[in-house]
Order: C-alpha cells, then sequence, then structure tokens
C-alpha cells in the first residue's frame, strides 16, 4: 500500500523529506549497536573468574573500561566508537571486556581474588583519576597497556587493540607505534 494513501493530506515534497529523513535514519540504525549488548560482555564482578573464562575461550586477555556516568569522553566512546560492529566484533573476538564505574559502590573481586568496591579498585588499585580508561590485561591479571582518554576516531581505537595483540607495548609506547604505522 502507498504511503501516501495513509495520509492523504501530506503535501508530495514534505511525503518525500519524511520518507528521506526515515531512511536515514533506518541505515543509522542498522549502521551502529548498542555497546552494552555487543562491545561489554556480561559479568558477576569476579575478575579472577573472568581470567578463567578468558584463558578456556582462548582471548588474548581482558580489557576494562574505567569509567563514570557524567564523563563526556566516555559517552563521545560510546556513542562514535564502542557502537561499531567492526569494533566490537575485534575486540570481543580477542578479549572479555567489562566496564567499571569510578565512583562504583558496587563489591567487586580483583584479579587476586580479594573482594573491593568499583571505585576503589579504580582509584587504589590502578589510579584512575580520569576516565574514560582503558585498561587490558594478560591472562595473568598483569596490566600490559593503558590507554587514558578517548581516542581520535574508531580507526586509533582499532590500532589500540592491534598494539595490545602483537605485543609491541613490550618495545614501544603506543604514540611512537601509531607514528610508525601510519
Amino acid at each position: 500500500m502507498c504511503l501516501r494513501h495513509l495520509i492523504p493530506s501530506t503535501p508530495p515534497r514534505l511525503l518525500a523529506l519524511l520518507l528521506m529523513v526515515l531512511g536515514t535514519c533506518a541505515l543509522a540504525a542498522e549502521a551502529t549497536r548498542d555497546p552494552g549488548q555487543h562491545f561489554f560482555n556480561q559479568t558477576f564482578g569476579d575478575f579472577s573468574e573472568e581470567l578463567e573464562t578468558a584463558r578456556d575461550e582462548g582471548k588474548a586477555g581482558l580489557l576494562l573500561m574505567f569509567e563514570m556516568d557524567e564523563c563526556p569522553f566516555c559517552q563521545r566512546m560510546k556513542t562514535t566508537v564502542l557502537n561499531q560492529p567492526q569494533v566490537q566484533d575485534y575486540f570481543r573476538e580477542h578479549f572479555l571486556i567489562f566496564p567499571v564505574d569510578v565512583e562504583g559502590d558496587l563489591e567487586i573481586v580483583d584479579f587476586e581474588g580479594h573482594p573491593a568496591t568499583q571505585k576503589d579498585f579504580a582509584l587504589k588499585q590502578f589510579r584512575v583519576r580520569a576516565t574514560p580508561v582503558f585498561a587490558f590485561f594478560d591472562l595473568d591479571g598483569t596490566l600490559v597497556a593503558r590507554y587514558t582518554g578517548a581516542t581520535r576516531d574508531r580507526e586509533e581505537f582499532m590500532l589500540l587493540g592491534q598494539y595490545v595483540l602483537e605485543g609491541a607495548y613490550q618495545d614501544t609506547t603506543f604514540t611512537k607505534y601509531k607514528r610508525d604505522e601510519r
């Protein structure tokens, strides 16, 4: 059935504009996915158990995103980078990924099996003072790479993942790695 018959009083130009806007919105919705469902994994907050799961699943390690609700840079990452299917698929293939609220009172279990609140875990164990912080851990729970702030774009975030997976953090900084890769 023609949409024109459904809305008979709508002028043709307005109807065409409406269809164009709806089509653009539909394409945009298909091009991105919710990071809460497609980037982050579900957890009960026991990171020592998550390390076991990562080993069992053949992952390279864990990625923690230290964040807070009011952080505009965290929101920008979620709405421009972490919502991209290419980013989600790549990182989920190689890492278990969990958010950590740097102001959170929720109790978690750290990599060594000790309980702590999210905010104590972030501040006392990893000295997170700004957000976002992307912290990469190997399968022993050792911090191997840390990136503070929002990346410029999807490509830079993908390069960060490549930097960790290749083990380049052992020999160079991410800044030098980026310069050599581009």
